[in-house]
């Protein structure tokens, strides 16, 4: 099974010879893998240090986007390109560590995976965060966890893997990538966690204020609470043809 790590990057040049240090040394025992690390519109050097890097490393891609999208948009934009079967996505400062990625997928290639399992969601265990932003976190994954009813104490974690085919079935808007949990079980599948650990950033700067992930919170919240009202609820299965079972008996 082919494994596609997407990792998107905004203005993360002090991070990108690390981040690919450490998948290459997290994902060398997988039989197929690819790491996509999508620069989402930066005005450093990030795009230029992924390139070089790609010279020592052939499963490595870089995608582009002309201006800046937003996490959500970059990581569909390297999902869409991806060429694994099972997509693992991590924060591009870092404080995700890459040598989680094998515990995030492990339930997907397991033997008796089960096949309507769609997510595996990380959740931060002693985050390494200022005690503002954890606060405004808990109080966030409160409110959502009461709206949505999703079962998830971290829809905030960068860290998370799933079917590619499942995810580019979500209906997309922006900052979608914290309602994973509730948008895949919106439409049928199974989701599982996995306890993972945090790090402090040790370069570039925070792209997100208290204050913005609140305002836009809201809007989000409503929105996902309808949709998940609004979801279809049938899948579709196409029973065999006339005849097959007899042309298969021959």
């Amino acid at each position: 099974m082919m494994i596609s790590i997407v990792v998107p990057m905004h203005n993360e040049a002090e991070n990108v010879e690390a981040m690919v240090a450490e998948i290459a040394e997290a994902t060398q025992g997988f039989a197929a893998r690819e790491a996509i690390l999508v620069d989402d519109g930066s005005s450093d050097d990030t795009a230029k240090l992924i390139a070089e890097q790609q010279a020592q490393h052939a499963w490595l891609r870089l995608v582009q986007h002309p201006k800046a999208g937003g996490q959500s948009a970059a990581v569909h934009s390297g999902v869409r390109l991806a060429k694994g079967d099972v997509i693992c996505t991590l924060d591009g400062d870092l404080q995700n560590p890459p040598a989680e990625i094998p515990n995030l997928v492990a339930p997907f290639l397991a033997d008796g995976a089960s096949a309507n399992l769609g997510l595996v969601a990380g959740q931060r265990v002693k985050r390494q965060d200022t005690a503002a932003k954890k606060w405004a976190s808990k109080a966030a994954n409160a409110i959502r966890a009461w709206m949505l009813n999703d079962d998830t104490r971290d829809t905030g974690c960068g860290l998370k893997a799933f079917r590619r085919e499942a995810f580019l079935a979500l209906p997309y808007f922006n900052h979608m990538h914290r309602y994973l949990p509730a948008l895949f079980a919106r439409d049928g599948w199974d989701v599982a966690h996995v306890d993972v650990s945090h790090r402090e950033r040790s370069g570039g700067r925070s792209k997100y204020t208290n204050l913005g992930r609140a305002m836009v919170g809201v809007h989000d919240l409503l929105g996902v609470a309808w949709l998940i009202k609004r979801g279809k609820t049938a899948r579709p299965v196409e029973p065999p043809r006339p005849g097959s079972e007899i042309d298969a008996a021959q």
